[in-house]
């Protein structure tokens, strides 16, 4: 029985080696997220321009509704 398992770890080794192995020489997925790294940092730098822009008109606005003697 511990031979079974002794034999069952090992393969289950050598197959996780073989694996990740594979995994370093393969370089094929690594433009794929180069791209969607790149299109994260876009979209979070036009949400930060976006949000300094409507901060400021946002609050002009509030001020506007705010305004006591506005009719």
């Amino acid at each position: 029985m511990l031979q079974k398992m002794d034999a069952l770890l090992l393969s289950v080794r050598l197959a996780g080696t073989r694996f990740l192995r594979s995994l370093k020489k393969d370089e094929r997925g690594l433009s794929g997220v180069v791209v969607a790294v790149l299109l994260i940092l876009v979209a979070v730098l036009a949400v930060v321009a976006l949000w300094g822009f409507l901060e400021d008109w946002i609050q002009d606005m509030w001020d506007r509704i705010t305004k006591e003697n506005t009719i």
